[in-house]
């Protein structure tokens, strides 16, 4: 069974539909049924899984298939580009009028014409009922508005990374990871300042997963903090690792109680 991940908005998240007997291909425009209504999006990926996988998702419910390929009579009732900007714009509008603390980033019409969404980013809670009321007065559709994170922001927007490449989030990265500090502390660059490890976005950047099994691998071929090693003889503690170039420092205690000297030692060079 063919399954097809299909992306509808770049800030939000991807969805598994059944291919059924379709012929269909990365990179085709399809229509689906959702639970919000009927939708128009893109394959991303295809992967064939057994069939007993394709019964029930994580939710415990059905797999929907896909419709049908998308035709261009579909594709041309797609909002234009300004169609959208003008939603948008009188968003904005209405939302200085309540005077509400959000930024408005992006307007994403239903296929079936019944809802129009609009993205926002905030901190905190807000309460954007009266907003809501004007809007469904102003377009006569349901109207939703969904809140995303500063990350989704960055992989919708694009830019350029430290490296000076386009941000993979807007390029290769079709989902999101977790990025915690523990992957700086495990690459040793933590001491670098969040400034250095941080994307545009401001949260630490998505490329430190990237070296994490390679780091973890290299990690295991050290002995642990605080154990003792014999190196030429003598005996000394682990106080310091240097994953990259496989050496630790061992402090080796000094005599008459003196001060200990710290020495970086390759272990398999001993």
């Amino acid at each position: 069974m063919k399954i097809a991940k299909v992306q509808f908005v770049p800030w939000d998240k991807i969805y598994d539909f059944s291919c059924g007997e379709l012929s269909l291909e990365i990179g085709d425009r399809v229509i689906v049924n959702t639970e919000l209504g009927t939708e128009i999006g893109e394959i991303i990926d295809i992967k064939e899984v057994e069939k007993k996988e394709d019964s029930v998702d994580k939710g415990k419910r059905s797999i929907k298939p896909i419709l049908r390929r998308a035709t261009v009579d579909d594709l041309e009732k797609i909002p234009t580009p300004k169609e959208k900007t003008e939603a948008l714009k009188y968003c904005k509008k209405m939302k200085e009028r309540l005077d509400l603390s959000m930024k408005f980033i992006d307007a994403h019409f239903s296929f079936d014409g019944a809802r129009v969404t609009f993205v926002f980013i905030a901190d905190g809670r807000v309460d954007f009922r009266e907003l809501v009321k004007d809007l469904t007065r102003h377009f006569g559709k349901s109207i939703r508005l969904q809140q995303i994170g500063i990350r989704d922001e960055a992989k919708m927007m694009g830019d350029f990374g430290h490296c000076g490449r386009n941000l993979c989030c807007k390029g290769h990265l079709k989902e999101l990871a977790s990025i915690t500090s523990e992957l700086s502390d495990l690459q040793q660059c933590s001491h670098r300042g969040s400034d250095r490890i941080s994307g545009i976005c401001g949260r630490l950047m998505c490329c430190l997963a990237y070296e994490q099994a390679g780091y973890e691998e290299l990690s295991k071929k050290l002995p642990p903090m605080d154990s003792v090693v014999t190196v030429e003889g003598k005996r000394g503690k682990v106080v310091g690792h240097h994953v990259l170039k496989q050496t630790v420092d061992v402090l080796f205690p000094g005599e008459n109680k003196e001060r200990g000297t710290v020495i970086e030692v390759d272990l398999n060079k001993r």
